[in-house]
């Protein structure tokens, strides 16, 4: 079992910055491949970004890329996902999840565990 825990969310103006971060711990926690998802009111859930096991490797969603920065310490069990230049429709609640060492994927169902989310809401 792995648990996760997001905190960082947050109100920000639109322009501004936020870093919401993912504790994991349990078996293995650091040995997992992680994503970030996001779902926006009356939204299905989508892809973020997602994070090999050893954060070698690294996948964005065209709407987030070059903006938002996926890492990870795994000394510490966290990931973080740097938002830069924010825009209200990035407006959302945040999920971390972790899945298998080398399943780092775009689609949800291929992870086994979710965080509780953390709420994002950017003001124009």
């Amino acid at each position: 079992q792995v648990q996760l825990v997001e905190s960082g969310g947050g109100l920000v103006r639109a322009g501004g910055p936020l870093r919401p971060s993912c504790a994991a711990s349990g078996r293995s926690a650091s040995s997992n491949a992680m994503g970030w998802f996001r779902r926006a009111p009356g939204k299905e859930r989508e892809f973020v970004a997602n994070i090999s096991w050893r954060g070698g490797n690294t996948d964005y969603a065209d709407s987030v890329k070059g903006r938002f920065t996926i890492s990870r310490d795994n000394a510490k069990n966290t990931v973080d996902l740097q938002m830069n230049v924010l825009k209200p429709e990035d407006t959302a609640v945040y999920y971390c999840a972790a899945t298998t060492p080398y399943g780092r994927s775009r689609v949800a169902n291929a992870y086994d565990y979710w965080g509780q989310g953390t709420q994002v809401t950017v003001s124009s």
